[in-house]
């Protein structure tokens, strides 16, 4: 009977051959033989090195530039309507036709503005009007509201006095803005009351 070899005897000369066959194909000599060199240091302690270091110069300011920015076209178109017309006949004085108006800047179209009284104080015209708030949600957008009354009256100097909380704009400086017409009351008083507001 014959014996059978196991499978492992007959892989093993093969694996030995492929391991053993690349290590002889590399061939290695030595050339020169190599030692570590001699160091005699002879040092103080050292120091870190230290630096000078300076920061960048920063300036801050402003400049101008040109950019482009959305701007709000507000159209004015002329319109006939019907406004007062006060006729104040003062003997030996001469009079002047001329426009009385209030004009205020707002920021949205959800206000109202009205000319209550005029009266004449100390030689003066005060002019009398009420700013309201008609609209708190109209959309935003700032618009100037006005109203007007045609006085023929003798030549003399406007107060303007508004009964209202002052709208953000360095336009509506030109006015003198009250909470509380009780403020000027005595002031009216000693007046003339010329135009009321119907």
């Amino acid at each position: 009977m014959k014996r059978e070899r196991p499978l492992f005897a007959n892989i093993l000369p093969l694996l030995l051959t492929v391991f053993l066959v690349p290590l002889t194909a590399c061939q290695i000599e030595k050339e020169e033989s190599g030692s570590l060199p001699d160091v005699d240091v002879d040092v103080e302690p050292g120091n870190l090195p230290q630096y000078d270091i300076e920061g960048p110069d920063v300036n801050v300011g402003v400049t101008e530039q040109t950019v482009t920015v959305p701007k709000l076209i507000v159209v004015q178109e002329e319109e006939t309507v019907q406004v007062p017309y006060i006729d104040v006949d003062v003997p030996g004085a001469q009079q002047q036709e001329r426009t009385i108006t209030t004009e205020i800047e707002v920021p949205s179209s959800g206000y109202n503005v009205e000319i209550t009284g005029i009266y004449a104080v100390n030689n003066q015209l005060w002019v009398v009007s009420r700013l309201t708030e008609t609209d708190p949600n109209a959309p935003q957008a700032t618009m100037r509201i006005s109203d007007r009354v045609v006085l023929n009256a003798p030549d003399m100097p406007i107060r303007q006095y508004v009964i209202g909380e002052r709208p953000q704009g360095s336009f509506n400086q030109q006015y003198t803005f009250i909470d509380d017409p009780q403020a000027i009351t005595s002031q009216l008083e000693s007046g003339r009351q010329i135009y009321q507001q119907s």
